[in-house]
């Protein structure tokens, strides 16, 4: 008898596990919206330099007399004449005689109120600090990820969940009405780091509450409250255009969910293994209770609970570390593949979805579409990898990706519709990647090490996003490096996902030498109930340290 097994006996998917479920999911709801708020708070509006003697003078100017045009016949946003060219029609006027905005920037203010980028004037010479922001705010969740996995582990999932909330509120908080632009990215990347640890604790409740013939569908659930958000941002920022009010908006009902927070079960499985048993089997028997088992809550004792918690306690007394992941060569060959994998995913998903600004057109309906692939694009990626296998999934929906990705590169700006279509396939590519990977890897990785190993890619997951607006400075030098980068890297990966092996409908290796025997063809090929194959990557110890938040 495993634990398993108890939560089909007092209930098994019910009342509280769909309460539970909703009561952690409405938080995840504004995750994505803190994801890719910098695409509405940090716009860059249309601008150009200062100019006292026209912005204060009470007669019309040909403001082409005072600024220099670009081909397209449109102001510069960064020059201006050092002296008043009224022979400005004559072919006489060079660019010797120009100057950077000395005297600041005047924004058109007729999409957004306010962003940090009129605020601080984060234009021309100082345009790369809003990129620089976001990469900020990406190593914030970076650093959840390392610190916040094992503090989850030792401290409680709730505890995490609730410090995570409060955090949320008050670093989210303080970005909104702190004045300087130095405070705005200490507190994002608080915002970051307490991104980590809601996500991460989230997805380890819902899913050590639930039987495994629910896990499939709360993943599910999961993956899709994450595309939510991203459709409730293109509303929120469309109605909201002050950018400090956004980031409030955003932030502030995370006070709420702190309190409410409090009411969370902490996960039973978790206090037996840390020797609270005397706690466990009160929330069992309430679960019991709330699910219309009071008899069976009631038969339950605390020598009950640790008879069906003895195999998962055998797994805990042993140890490993990340060096197990490189130990030998198919260890190595899955671990540095699926490193690449997730990498480069990463990558290109936040590198596309980041910068909405450069297509040219509405931004709030560009923010819709490019959330809306994602629905499509998981359902498709989770009828392949039943169909093809996951091997072939990964390859696939990352090489397309990769070709769409650097197709664009090489498709003039003035086609937007192209350039847009292009990128919204190549993004919903990346969602499907996203779903593939974390299936795929829970199932490459032995039982020993499983669990390691899903933290150490995603933290490449999360290098990754930190990267990828980095990379976008790159559209200062030449348009075309962004998306060549993103699509080439890509490709790469999908390239090496062809040397992963194949796992659909085959059992879930425990050790490592059952790695080792796979990766020599050793290994004798089982087929197994179609209810197991797809549950067991979704055990609770495959997701203590799982970050999905870019499901």
């Amino acid at each position: 008898m495993s634990f398993n097994d108890l939560l089909v006996n007092i209930g098994g998917v019910n009342r509280f596990q769909i309460l539970n479920t909703v009561m952690l999911l409405l938080p995840m709801l504004l995750m994505a919206c803190h994801n890719f708020l910098q695409n509405f708070t940090a716009a860059i509006p249309t601008h150009r330099c200062k100019l006292p003697l026209l912005d204060n003078a009470t007669m019309e100017y040909d403001i082409m007399i005072f600024i220099p045009t670009d081909e397209h016949q449109k102001p510069k946003s960064c020059l201006r004449y050092k002296e008043v060219q009224f022979d400005v029609w004559s072919n006489t006027t060079t660019y010797n005689n120009t100057e950077p905005c000395v005297d600041g920037w005047v924004y058109d203010n007729s999409v957004f109120s306010s962003t940090i980028v009129t605020e601080w004037n984060l234009v021309c010479n100082f345009r790369k600090m809003r990129q620089i922001a976001q990469s900020i705010y990406m190593a914030g969740v970076l650093v959840g990820a390392v610190l916040l996995g094992s503090l989850s582990d030792r401290f409680g999932r709730k505890a995490l969940l609730i410090g995570s909330y409060l955090l949320m509120a008050v670093s989210g908080t303080c970005v909104a009405f702190l004045p300087s632009f130095v405070n705005y990215c200490v507190f994002r990347c608080l915002c970051g780091i307490a991104f980590s640890g809601i996500v991460l604790n989230t997805i380890s409740l819902i899913l050590e509450w639930t039987p495994p013939n629910g896990r499939t569908v709360m993943g599910t659930l999961f993956a899709y409250s994450f595309t939510t958000g991203q459709l409730l941002l293109a509303g929120l920022a469309f109605a909201i255009r002050d950018w400090r009010w956004l980031q409030f908006t955003v932030s502030v009902p995370y006070y709420l969910f702190f309190l409410c927070s409090w009411f969370v079960p902490e996960s039973a499985r978790w206090l037996i293994l840390k020797g609270r048993t005397h706690q466990a089997l009160k929330d069992l028997q309430r679960v019991a209770r709330i699910n219309g088992k009071k008899e069976e809550g009631d038969k339950l004792t605390e020598k009950v609970l640790m008879s069906h918690m003895q195999s998962e306690m055998k797994q805990v007394k042993g140890f490993h570390s990340p060096v197990d992941l490189f130990c030998t060569p198919g260890m190595r060959r899955v671990t540095i593949c699926l490193m690449l994998v997730w990498f480069s995913t990463s990558l290109a998903f936040y590198g596309v979805g980041m910068d909405l600004q450069k297509f040219d057109m509405s931004i709030f309906l560009l923010q819709l579409v490019f959330g809306a692939i994602d629905i499509p694009a998981k359902l498709v990626a989770a009828l392949l990898m039943s169909s093809l296998g996951r091997r072939m999934t990964q390859c696939a929906t990352l090489m397309v990706a990769g070709l769409m990705l650097l197709s664009n590169a090489f498709v003039p700006q003035d086609m937007r519709i192209l350039r847009i279509i292009l990128a919204v396939i190549g993004k919903g590519c990346l969602g499907g990647s996203f779903a593939c990977a974390y299936l795929f890897s829970g199932e490459l990785f032995p039982t020993v090490v499983r669990q390691t190993g899903m933290g150490f890619v995603a933290m490449n997951a999360r290098l990754g996003s930190m990267v990828a607006p980095l990379v976008l400075m790159l559209w200062e030098v030449s348009p075309i490096l962004p998306p060549a980068i993103y699509g080439v890297a890509a490709m790469i990966s999908g390239t090496a996902a062809i040397f992963l092996t194949e796992t659909h409908n085959r059992q879930l290796p425990d050790t490592v030498e059952e790695i080792e025997a796979r990766f020599q063809g050793k290994e004798i090929n089982k087929v197994i109930p179609k209810e197991e194959i797809m549950l067991k990557p979704c055990q609770p110890e495959l997701t203590s340290r799982l970050l999905p938040d870019t499901l």
